[in-house]
């Protein structure tokens, strides 16, 4: 049934395109189903024209069933279109002011069914939503769904050009007694090294009868000169900027340097500590009376970095980023969700990336709820009256993002703070809160403020023009496809 609420719902997210269907179903109708399937769906309405002002004029679809008939049949020609994933439930009409519109809700495809590709090619005819537009997808993102949609061993598989000597002992023994901790008369324990790590799977014997890494026990505890052997474009990298232009560096963590190990294990445990350092521990006792140190925000936190670290695609480029500053932390994961965002955030289903990680991980009780973190950490959050994290898909390179307002309360809102680059301007919270964002994160429209900080769009706008006329921000570019930024 046709819903003007959930229509403009898909309006604000981009998830909607108007077509006009006098002559026929327009050609350009294939592309965007495909963009549609192949990020997060979306709608297609034919029969309406989108005025310069955003608003809609509907102008009708002449012989609406006949349009609709010669659109069955040709999203069910598989030289056309390589797979239908739609339902008679999803494409129907609609009367306004007397005009018919024919109305096509594209969900998301599964990832076993993606790329969804157009004309039998692939590699040519794979398109995504970016924006308000459809764009066709390079070699490399449609090999990336492809991989995706692959269910065989994925990171259990076994390298056999590398040896045991790419594991680092001290990583092992430390994450052997972890597990011995948690498992205690486990009988796991007592096994040699060789033996333990093929029981978790990070290491398996080839075809020559000798014992290689996985990919998952490479990446868990191997030596990062020797990750980047396999997955060239691996790369760990937690940073503290001093200034929102993020020049300076208040702490930074980053693999490849020689330090440290470089791997997956040893980066949760020295990010871990530094992603919790600043929340808030209020005064509480257990039944023992010792003092609980460990809240449940500490534990959603650890939630979203295990999350990324297991579901990350470290053959994609950029690597895994992680970003604290003053009132938010982004973490950026190479790779592009394997189910919609919805289905993400509402929890209950696990999909994760990297199966054998996932397994690594869980037996020392990191990342263990299965399908439940997202919905967690959200949860928390909406229990700490704090804004719901923000979950983006970025493409090409694919990337997920997950955004966390860590300490959005810290000024009040009656007193305001002196804003250091600008001495003697004053600001609210609500001010405080929009200039950091904005010095925080790229693209930040008054919309996106206002899911931030939990304030109405007229109160962000308000906010912007006293950042704007005090000198502390500009606007860069246009209205329309501009951004604000902070000045200096």
């Amino acid at each position: 049934m046709f819903n003007i609420k959930k229509l403009n719902e898909y309006r604000e997210g981009n998830r909607f395109e108007v077509k006009s269907a006098q002559g026929g179903l327009p050609s350009s109708i294939w592309e965007t189903y495909s963009a549609f399937a192949n990020t997060d769906g979306g709608i297609i309405l034919l029969g309406a024209t989108e005025n310069a002002d955003k608003s809609l004029s509907i102008v009708g679809v002449p012989n609406a069933e006949v349009r609709i008939k010669e659109f069955w049949d040709t999203v069910n020609n598989r030289q056309k279109v390589s797979v239908n994933i739609l339902t008679n439930k999803d494409v129907y009409t609609a009367d306004i002011d007397g005009k018919t519109i024919i109305v096509i809700e594209v969900p998301r495809a599964k990832r076993q069914d993606r790329p969804i590709y157009l004309n039998d090619n692939v590699f040519r005819a794979t398109y995504r939503r970016n924006g308000e537009g459809d764009y066709r997808c390079s070699e490399r993102a449609v090999r990336n769904l492809l991989r995706d949609a692959d269910d065989t061993e994925g990171d259990s598989a076994v390298v056999e050009k590398l040896s045991l000597d790419a594991l680092d002992k001290e990583t092992i023994a430390g994450y052997r007694r972890v597990f011995e901790n948690r498992k205690q008369g486990h009988a796991w324990i007592k096994l040699e090294d060789d033996e333990f790590l093929e029981k978790i799977k990070a290491i398996k014997f080839g075809e020559n009868g000798k014992a290689h890494p996985t990919k998952a026990g490479l990446l868990m505890f191997g030596y990062d000169y020797k990750i980047t052997d396999v997955f060239q474009e691996y790369f760990l990298d937690y940073r503290e900027p001093f200034d929102p232009s993020g020049m300076r560096w208040r702490d930074r963590v980053t693999s490849g340097t020689g330090e440290w190990s470089g791997n997956l294990f040893d980066f949760y445990y020295r990010i871990a500590s530094r992603l919790t350092a600043d929340i808030r521990v209020p005064f509480a006792l257990d039944k023992e009376g010792i003092r609980i140190d460990d809240t449940p925000m500490h534990k959603a936190m650890r939630e979203a970095l295990a999350n990324a670290l297991i579901h990350a695609d470290y053959t994609e480029r950029r690597g895994l980023v992680i970003e604290k500053r003053k009132w938010t932390i982004t973490i950026s994961n190479p790779g592009g969700l394997r189910m919609s965002k919805a289905d993400a955030v509402k929890g209950g289903n696990s999909d994760p990336r990297n199966k054998a990680l996932f397994g690594m991980f869980a037996l020392v009780g990191i990342g263990e709820r299965a399908g439940s973190g997202l919905y967690s950490i959200k949860k928390v959050w909406r229990d700490e009256k704090m804004p719901e994290p923000v979950l983006e898909e970025a493409f090409d390179p694919d990337r997920t993002i997950l955004t966390l307002v860590a300490r959005i309360d810290s000024v009040d809102e009656n007193v305001g703070v002196n804003v250091g680059v600008n001495v003697g301007v004053k600001l609210s919270k609500t001010e405080t809160n929009i200039f950091e964002l904005i010095g925080n994160r790229q693209g930040m429209t008054v919309e996106k403020l206002s899911e931030f900080i939990g304030k109405d769009t007229r109160t962000i706008e308000r906010g912007l023009k006293k950042l704007r006329e005090s000198g502390l921000i500009e606007r860069v570019g246009s209205d329309k496809s501009g951004e604000w930024k902070v000045k200096g």
